[in-house]
């Protein structure tokens, strides 16, 4: 019998299972999809934390976390009526959803030679189309941004759909010139500082702009 090429991925998938079954960890038994999102937040952090001071033993830890986080949702779906899906089967539909949107990569040769995609910003600019195609389904370009982001994150992507689709121009929203991230940081803490000392609430404040500009983004959908 062959052995397995990812035996420590295999062991730890295996020291779950003995947590969630019968006779094993009472609280891992009992937890759903539900009460480990809080976990997931937390961790999801910890890991960009680790990434940005460029710890190794950091990154390795928190990836292992991130990656435990993966494989308990993948248990509790696999004992859940109407969910039943596996680890394996979270594997085999990213495989399938990574080469579906790298046709440049994975598709015949007349299909890259069509797509023309020799590097990063080609494949940027054809991003969006790739997932159109994977999902026909969705009808506006802010179908799929989690309204949940922090509201700086969320900027980022509601402006770069905008832009998309017409309603803003490049730069359009960039009057303020700064040279690096050093620079960006000490004049956005300014701002939150500016805020709180006039009992202001920065993160609603964006929030509530980029509301403003979503209806205009659906309302331009509209009108095409």
């Amino acid at each position: 019998m062959a052995s397995s090429p990812n035996p420590k991925l295999d062991e730890l998938v295996a020291v779950l299972r003995r947590l969630r079954a019968p006779g094993g960890c009472a609280w891992d038994r009992e937890q759903t999809h539900e009460s480990l999102v809080k976990y997931l937040v937390e961790e999801t952090y910890e890991l960009i934390d680790a990434i940005e001071t460029g710890d190794r033993d950091e990154l390795l830890e928190e990836l292992g976390d991130v990656l435990y986080q993966v494989i308990f949702h993948a248990d509790i779906a696999a004992e859940t009526p109407g969910e039943a899906f596996t680890l394996e089967d979270v594997a085999e539909h990213m495989t399938k959803k990574m080469i579906g949107r790298h046709p440049h990569v994975f598709g015949d040769s007349a299909a890259q030679a069509e797509l023309n995609i020799r590097s990063a910003d080609d494949v940027r600019a054809v991003w969006d189309d790739f997932k159109a195609t994977e999902k026909p389904h969705r009808s506006s370009v802010l179908d799929g941004i989690p309204q949940g982001m922090p509201a700086l994150a969320l900027a980022d992507k509601v402006i770069g759909r905008a832009e998309k689709l017409g309603v803003l121009s490049p730069g359009e929203e960039a009057p303020v010139p700064v040279s690096d991230e050093t620079e960006l940081g000490g004049l956005l803490l300014a701002i939150v500082a500016s805020a709180r000392t006039q009992g202001l609430d920065a993160e609603r404040a964006l929030r509530t702009t980029l509301r403003s500009l979503q209806d205009e983004i659906r309302e331009a959908e509209t009108a095409r």
